[in-house]
């Protein structure tokens, strides 16, 4: 919330009353909480208890000479079901002041709705994708990520069933701890119907030639732009393969040095409209996803044994089902692709 404070601040209120009645009220966005202030009538003064601000009573109350009440509501923002949404560069934190005479669920007598906006801090990252969950440890205490999210790109996925043709978000990340900074790259991804990888096992092609994003070319599948070098968002357009059955996504996960690509190194994906392979992090360095079309071979011969150690983990993810759907797949001209400045971040 600190880093919240480096930036200058939008305070916007929005009221809508339920009643007839003239309140007065105030609302301070302070650093850390919400100051609301608020007079009523006389004759809600015996009625104090049931003032609320989201659902926290009066911190402090008091009777004015005019025998109107002074109610004062003094929260953390973190409290009293103040709801946070974060859209485009904005935190908006939202909440009711209300009198409610009966208990819920009957509705409030009086309502007004209270809002703070807030512009977003340069580098905030939402608090689900710090990477938390859904880990695996790999050599040298790194620890990696894997999760499906939902399709608006606001949490992780509630179910694992997809139409045929819509796309399907995954999320990698590596925690980088006290470690220098680290790029998360997708070296191999395949799916298959098992979860572990059988060498006559059935298997559908999705990064191949070390960060060839191969299912990019014959679908809509790209790579999102980063948030953060750690982590990647891979923007899966479902396919046929295993349709109806149980599919799981196996990747090989590889943290890197941020500053240095190689035709080993990399992340590239198609782009349709131009007809070329782009490279992620740098488009002027894209020469090196020429390889993609045939074989991304390293400049010098580099045996297992010299692969710098720590640094990689296969992952799995998965069970999910794509189904079959009465729509098509969608034409790469009716693609719109999301960006991390057009998501709605709910959290």
């Amino acid at each position: 919330m600190s880093l919240l404070w480096q930036c200058a601040i939008v305070l916007a209120v929005v009221v809508a009353a339920a009643s007839a009645a003239n309140e007065d009220f105030n609302v301070d966005c302070e650093k850390h909480s919400i100051k609301v202030t608020w007079k009523v009538s006389p004759e809600l003064v015996e009625h104090a208890a049931r003032l609320f601000l989201g659902h926290c009573v009066p911190s402090t109350f008091s009777v004015l000479p005019t025998g109107e009440g002074m109610a004062t509501f003094h929260y953390n923002l973190n409290g009293c079901a103040i709801k946070k949404r974060v859209t485009g560069k904005k935190h908006i934190y939202s909440t009711s002041l209300t009198y409610r005479p009966n208990q819920k669920p009957k509705p409030a007598a009086i309502s007004h709705h209270i809002k703070c906006v807030y512009i977003r801090p340069e580098g905030w990252i939402p608090p689900f994708l710090i990477p938390a969950y859904g880990s695996a440890e790999g050599h040298g205490g790194l620890v990696f990520h894997m999760a499906l999210l939902n399709e608006d790109l606001t949490g992780l996925a509630k179910s694992s069933l997809f139409p045929l043709g819509s796309f399907i978000p995954i999320w990698a990340a590596v925690d980088q701890k006290d470690h220098q900074p680290l790029l998360l790259l997708l070296e191999e991804c395949v799916a298959a119907t098992t979860p572990e990888l059988q060498s006559a096992s059935p298997v559908y092609p999705i990064i191949t030639n070390k960060g060839c994003l191969a299912d990019g070319k014959t679908g809509n599948s790209r790579f999102l732009p980063r948030y953060h070098s750690s982590a990647i968002l891979l923007y899966l357009q479902s396919f046929k393969f295993a349709l109806g059955e149980e599919v799981y996504i196996h990747c090989k996960l590889v943290a890197w040095d941020p500053e240095v690509f190689d035709v080993e190194k990399k992340a590239c994906h198609y782009i349709k409209e131009t007809g070329r392979w782009e490279l992620l992090d740098d488009p002027s360095q894209s020469d090196l996803c020429k390889c993609c079309d045939s074989s991304c071979k390293p400049r010098l011969k580099r045996g297992v044994d010299s692969e710098p150690q720590g640094l990689v983990q296969n992952s799995v993810l998965g069970p999910l089902t794509i189904v079959e759907n009465s729509e098509t797949r969608i034409p790469s001209e009716f693609v719109k692709y999301p960006t991390v400045e057009q998501v709605d971040w709910l959290v």
